[in-house]
């Protein structure tokens, strides 16, 4: 069984789309000179045909560059809010973050596919078909990953306990770092009161931060075409609405405190989409944020010091990971 097999019949599937793509570039027409007169070729349509083929996207180059003869060595790594199966899921910079970043254990901390948005509409770019190949590629190499569903992706939590191609399944695990803390990883969504008794409105504010991501999007465009850095409309605006803010607040405090009635000395989560390390009555708050907005991960180095790793720009641009916050500094999880 894998991640595809209830996708629609009629569509193209995330394994195929490699080869469709390849199909499709082979079927662009090459003049035959084999006549007098083949020559004389519109030129308005070949210089269109020409400019289509030179056109390189960030994907097209991480494809075709090698893969880099040293990555980055972490104990390891969480990610989580990919939403592979969205169109503005950034899976490129996703892609070019795992090649150049390695680590013995990846959580996967949830809503990594959307089910939500392909069950409305099928949608399977092959640069998400690379991102799975890219994490089966670690496993085959000796990386221990773990899958632990979240709400977009709720399917796979019927399968919880079993081993899909070497990941394990699971709805929540503890944790222990390189100095002996314990830290409970789990998706989060079980806090959402949204989620769990409006399921409705859940879906329509979906529907709403697609609009808000397709607003982001074409930002993002125009910013990048005159040089300027990544910038969030989606988060910025988190940031400035009361109500988002203390719906992020009182989410942060109900997740530390049930890892703190666990017995734990920390916890990981993603769902809300908000990257933030802090310390909430003695509790060491994770979460590590999404790839469709900040693109960031939480890492653990063999010291067991944790951190927030963001990854905006590509590899072949200057400087693409900044470290976003580091309170974890001489491994003190509990500060007063």
């Amino acid at each position: 069984m894998t991640l595809f097999d209830n996708a629609p019949s009629n569509r193209a599937t995330g394994p195929f789309l490699p080869a469709f793509f390849r199909t499709r570039e082979s079927n662009i027409p090459t003049p035959d000179t084999s006549h007098p007169g083949a020559g004389n070729i519109d030129p308005e349509t070949t210089g269109a045909a020409a400019r289509s083929r030179k056109r390189t996207t960030p994907f097209d180059q991480i494809r075709q560059t090698p893969r880099p003869r040293h990555s980055k060595k972490h104990r390891t790594l969480f990610l989580s809010v990919i939403h592979l199966g969205m169109p503005r899921c950034k899976a490129d910079l996703l892609l070019d973050f795992l090649r150049h970043n390695d680590a013995e254990t990846i959580f996967l901390v949830g809503d990594i596919i959307d089910g939500w948005r392909i069950k409305r509409s099928w949608f399977w770019h092959e640069s998400h078909n690379a991102v799975v190949q890219e994490i089966l590629h670690k496993v085959r190499h000796g990386t221990r990953v773990v899958y632990v569903p979240g709400n977009h992706d709720e399917a796979l939590r019927d399968y919880t306990g079993l081993d899909f191609a070497g990941i394990d399944v699971c709805d929540e695990i503890i944790h222990r770092t390189a100095d002996g803390r314990e830290m409970l990883v789990l998706h989060g969504d079980q806090f959402d009161s949204v989620v769990r008794y409006a399921a409705w409105l859940a879906h329509l504010g979906d529907r709403a931060y697609g609009i808000a991501l397709a607003l982001n999007n074409w930002l993002h465009l125009a910013r990048r075409a005159v040089g300027l850095p990544y910038w969030s409309l989606s988060s910025y605006l988190k940031q400035k609405v009361k109500n988002a803010v203390e719906y992020i607040s009182s989410f942060e405090t109900a997740v530390a405190r049930e890892a703190r009635e666990r017995g734990v000395d920390g916890v990981v989560c993603g769902h809300i989409h908000h990257a933030e390390m802090r310390c909430i009555d003695g509790i060491l708050y994770c979460n590590d944020g999404d790839w469709v907005e900040s693109c960031t991960a939480l890492s653990e180095d063999f010291t067991g010091t944790l951190s927030i790793i963001q990854w905006q720009r590509f590899s072949w641009e200057e400087t693409p990971e900044r470290e976003l916050e580091h309170p974890d500094t001489n491994n003190q999880a509990t500060a007063a």
